[in-house]
């Protein structure tokens, strides 16, 4: 059998011709966003690989930053954060990649781009003393979350209210430097966030009032990013041989008491796992609102959470690590970083009997240790050096990509570096 190996698809043309941060895919259409230093946010089509859209105008300094707010009909909406200290919110009716037939249509969109209505402005955010690193929407698309380094992260409200009108919901300040990361937690109102006092905390509102709980501290070095796990992820069996559908079903019911993992990458040159423990209220049957349908906002959250070190991922770069990306389709993580290397890793059963099936008498007497779990390894399932040349890597996604006449959505890995490029990877596993 065939090594898994990378194959350039193609890079998004034309490229910024300064430092490209992060690009952000659409969740449901087949484009992407691109921050770059110059100023502008660049829309690119992931059916022929063209430049849409140029967003520019709304900020002073290198945009650091975007995410798209989810559940939005008709049309998409963008934020922004800039190394100016604000976030700038974006609108724009939908019409990229659609023709009367159903099919993309990027290439003619392109064409007439100049004579339908383009990006619109919305609202400028303005709070953060210093530049914006990270900015993130929950799961309702009601909050977004943004950080910056002057070591806070706020919360904002979208009012819904047709005038554009956001407002500020809680600022946190516990970290001890510049935060550079937000993520939200894909089923709950639970906010995680990462920074270069080498510090994870967790966040969730209780009583109105929103407060840290939980914190964790095995980095040694700046967390530069972190990603939740797709709820519906299942590690993948090693043989025919293994039991796969008893093996995920007692997957599916270990993670309904502990909810998706988060997965963080650091200066330290570490890809690390982390899983909630279970409280006694999810172990007597009050599930989190995943398996319950509950929202955190309405239940009660009561004390800290204890998260614990769920894996250490196999060492892989020289260098910093400055995004990770956990796919939804497959499992399959992707790092990289300074050194210009892109990592693959595959999570796997472990099958030895001593390890993967826990008698019930012992899940009885102490559910909370790490052992009575399921045991999994981690893999390095490609490697690909130089994927920039020699520029440093700042970003990496997984991305749906909709080819014409196709009736699956094809998922690609798309990379973002400092010399302006963005590139569009293929996985071949056979």
């Amino acid at each position: 059998m065939a090594q898994p190996h990378l194959t350039l698809l193609s890079d998004l043309t034309p490229s910024s011709q300064e430092r490209t941060w992060l690009t952000a895919p659409h969740p449901t259409l087949p484009i992407v966003a691109t921050c770059s230093s110059d100023k502008t946010v660049r829309i690119y089509s992931l059916t022929n690989f063209k430049l849409l859209s140029t967003i520019t105008g709304g900020h002073k300094r290198s945009v650091r930053t975007c995410a798209w707010k989810p559940h939005v009909k008709g049309e998409s909406v963008l934020a922004t954060g800039s190394f100016d200290a604000t976030v700038g919110i974006w609108r724009r009716w939908d019409s990229y990649g659609r023709s009367e037939n159903g099919e993309e249509d990027a290439q003619d969109e392109a064409k007439t781009s100049d004579e339908e209505e383009e990006w619109r402005f919305a609202v400028l955010l303005d709070g953060h003393d210093s530049e914006v690193k990270s900015v993130s929407w929950s799961p309702s698309g009601m909050l977004l979350a943004t950080c910056a380094r002057d070591k806070s992260i706020w919360i904002w409200e979208d009012l819904d209210d047709g005038d554009n009108n956001f407002e500020t919901v809680a600022v946190m300040q516990e970290h001890g430097g510049d935060v550079k990361c937000v993520a939200w937690h894909p089923v709950e109102e639970c906010l995680a966030s990462g920074g270069y006092d080498d510090t994870i905390r967790l966040w969730r509102e209780d009583l109105d009032d929103w407060g840290q709980v939980a914190c964790i501290k095995k980095h040694e070095g700046t967390v530069w990013y972190i990603e939740w796990e797709g709820p519906q992820n299942v590690p993948k069996c090693v043989s025919e041989n293994d039991d796969s559908t008893s093996l995920q079903n007692q997957w599916r019911e270990q993670q309904a008491l502990s909810g998706p993992r988060l997965i963080s990458c650091s200066d330290d040159r570490t890809v690390r796992v982390w899983r909630r423990l279970p409280n006694e209220s999810m172990q007597s049957g009050e599930l989190s609102s995943a398996t319950t349908g509950i929202p955190s906002i309405i239940r009660p959250t009561g004390t800290d959470e204890t998260w614990v070190e769920d894996a250490v991922l196999p060492h892989a770069h020289e260098l910093a690590i400055y995004a990770v990306s956990w796919s939804r389709k497959t499992g399959l993580v992707a790092s990289v970083g300074a050194d210009g290397r892109i990592v693959l890793y595959q999570e796997r059963f472990v099958t030895s009997s001593s390890a993967s099936v826990i008698d019930s008498d012992a899940m009885d007497t102490d559910s909370h240790s790490p052992e009575k779990h399921l045991q999994t390894e981690w893999t390095i399932l490609a490697v690909y050096d130089g994927a920039h040349d020699i520029y440093e890597m700042n970003h990496v996604a997984w991305a749906k990509r909709a080819d014409r006449g196709s009736t699956e959505d094809e998922e690609v890995l798309v990379t973002t570096a400092d010399d302006g490029t963005v590139k569009v990877w293929a996985l071949q596993l056979e």
